[in-house]
């Protein structure tokens, strides 16, 4: 579809999540649907994690094992048992293969719950898009929007895959670990405990000094994606006022920001492993001399002493993981907010339950009063009466108001007070799809897909058969250059729909709505793109469309609307004059000063 350019949404977002633990708890709430899965893959990952650990040990009795044989060997007392050995050595295969397995089943559960998580969450999003009022696309950005939709949930899912599991085999490596080496040694196993207090310490400042910069990256990741969206979306416009100097500054000042950000929580989540590692080998030192003492006085065997040193260099390895996970938790709600803030927003009021089936087409505007700032009314009193089947003209200059007065007829905004009638009801007591149905609009600016034409035009009505469409394309003028094109009715738009002139775009916008085949249809300013030939043309075609049809046309070129109805002339917000084109230009009021203008020598 063709895009709009919004208006980019500034640093105003927090440096952290306002709401750490309530995200959380929303987001345990999404997952508890498959908490029976997760549950499961728990187990698995304890299995694992159990059989891992138990490895260590005895593969210090084949150490043992080996060493005793070397010692009786050495005295003449015997050798080597290689039948225990391989014993031994068989036992490990087995458990490293067991632990290995239980490790994939876990790791395969956990990818279907983050996968299931996130196409849930990206169907809700999709959802509420098409639920949301027009006033928040007013308001925020389409990269902004996408960026939740995509690097968010991104950013989520993969911290959700690799985050919990690991939260649980880190804590059971922990104490598992605790309780095998107390076994070999409770004095040895205090010692290495003492590590925690110590390395607690370096990662509970380190996750304080870096939450905000996680934060941070995800805010300024949705600001560069709203730059390169705009960039994009608006590259002819750059490419013609010589703007492209102006556009990457802009573009190297947003990157810059999210560079520094990455940079800053990047360094000092990368200060977590080697501060690990020096914590753990002065453990690993210290566990080296003393097990060496007590195996000179015969306290411990040498297969626990490499045992117990093994354990020692595994045991500050989950702190380290915990370390990391804390950075993907904070990424995690960081993403979580900015989906759910989105999720929370206001819907679309529908309570209505009218249907639209025998409507006809009678309009009425009763002391209508709307502001898009609430402080700002634009719209002071409009009042307006429409019969089913006329004609209606809406002008008056830039700004009056006129493009807004049709919007509020088919509801994309709520009034600030008054209302608007449709057959006798007002429009809020007919549900938003059956109200949707009543109408057809024609705007200034195209909105065509990314799609063949043919694909396009249904879109007006999308049981159509390949010969309505091709009729309402001929109805529009529209049916000839399609047939001069590559591919006729099957070539394909592209997303910018770059590939087809202005005036081409309008003209399929033009047969849309045609074959929608509307009770109510508006032009805003439909011709305003085609050259006077093709709008003699259109206007001759849209003279059969409009006949028996409500029509609201709005014009600058008021030579177009001369045989209109009725012609209500709007300024700054009301209706100044009401009348016939003959009638209006006899009063000599404003209308008359507007025409005669565009006709001036």
């Amino acid at each position: 579809m063709a895009r709009r350019n919004m208006p980019r949404r500034g640093p105003g977002a927090v440096d952290k999540p306002k709401d750490f633990k309530g995200n959380l708890k929303k987001l345990f709430k999404r997952i508890s649907a498959y908490k029976g899965l997760i549950i499961l893959s728990f187990m698995f990952a304890i299995g694992s994690t159990v059989f891992a650990i138990v490895s260590p040990k005895i593969l210090g009795n084949a150490t043992t094992e080996i060493y005793s044989g070397v010692i009786a060997k050495l005295n003449g007392t015997g050798g080597i048992n290689f039948q225990n050995i391989k014993k031994i050595l068989l036992c490990l295969v087995v458990l490293y293969g067991v632990s290995a397995l239980f490790s994939y089943i876990q790791s395969l559960i956990m990818t279907g719950v983050s996968q299931r998580t996130s196409y849930k969450l990206r169907k809700e999003v999709s959802q509420k898009l098409n639920k949301l009022p027009m006033e928040y696309f007013d308001k925020e950005s389409v990269g902004d929007t996408l960026s939740i939709i995509t690097n968010d949930i991104d950013t989520l899912q993969l911290s959700l895959n690799n985050s919990l599991t690991q939260f649980v085999t880190s804590i059971v490596t922990v104490i598992g670990i605790f309780i095998m080496m107390c076994t070999i040694n409770v004095t040895l196993a205090i010692i290495t405990a003492l590590v925690l207090p110590v390395a607690s310490f370096f990662v509970l400042f380190i996750v304080k000094k870096s939450q905000k910069y996680f934060s941070n990256q995800q805010k300024y990741l949705a600001e560069v994606d709203a730059e390169v969206e705009e960039m994009i979306g608006g590259y002819t416009v750059i490419k013609a006022f010589n703007a492209e100097d102006k556009v990457l500054d802009k573009f190297n000042e947003d990157n810059g920001k999210l560079y520094e950000a990455g940079f800053k929580a990047g360094f000092l989540s990368g200060l977590m492993p080697p501060i690990m590692n020096f914590v753990g080998n002065l453990n690993y030192a210290v566990i080296a001399i003393i097990g060496s003492i007590y195996a000179i006085k015969g306290k411990i065997t040498v297969g626990n002493i490499q045992s117990f040193i093994q354990y020692s260099k595994q045991f500050t390895n989950p702190i380290s993981q915990l370390a990391q996970i804390s950075n993907q938790i904070q990424s995690m709600i960081a993403a979580s907010e900015r989906v759910f803030n989105f999720l929370d927003n206001d819907n679309f009021i529908d309570d209505g339950v009218l249907l639209s089936k025998n409507v006809e087409g009678n309009v009425e505007f009763k002391n209508v009063k709307f502001g898009y700032d609430k402080d700002k009314i634009i719209i002071k009193n409009f009042n307006a009466k429409v019969n089913k089947g006329e004609k209606i003209a809406i002008v008056g200059p830039t700004g009056a108001g006129k493009t807004t007065i049709v919007k509020l007829l088919m509801r994309f905004y709520e009034l600030n007070s008054g209302e608007i009638l449709l057959d006798g009801k007002n429009i809020k007591d007919y549900k938003r799809s059956e109200l949707e149905s009543v109408f057809a609009m024609v705007l200034q600016d195209t909105w065509l897909f990314n799609g063949t034409i043919m694909e396009n035009l249904r879109y007006g009505n999308l049981e159509a058969t390949d010969e309505e469409v091709v009729k309402a394309a001929k109805l529009a003028s529209a049916d000839y250059f399609i047939r001069t094109l590559p591919d006729g009715y099957n070539m394909m738009l592209n997303e910018e729909t770059s590939n087809i002139s202005g005036g081409q775009k309008q003209l399929l916008t033009i047969a849309r709505a045609i074959l929608a085949n509307p009770k109510v249809l508006i032009l805003d300013e439909a011709t305003s793109n085609v050259d006077t030939r093709t709008e003699e043309l259109i206007q001759k075609a849209m003279d059969k469309v409009m006949e028996g049809r409500t029509s609201f046309i709005i014009a600058h070129r008021l030579s177009t609307i001369k045989n209109a109805d009725l012609i209500l002339v709007m300024n700054e917000g009301d209706i100044v004059e009401v009348g016939k084109h003959e009638e209006l230009l006899d009063k000599n009021g404003f209308y008359a000063q507007i025409y005669n203008s565009q006709f001036e020598k």
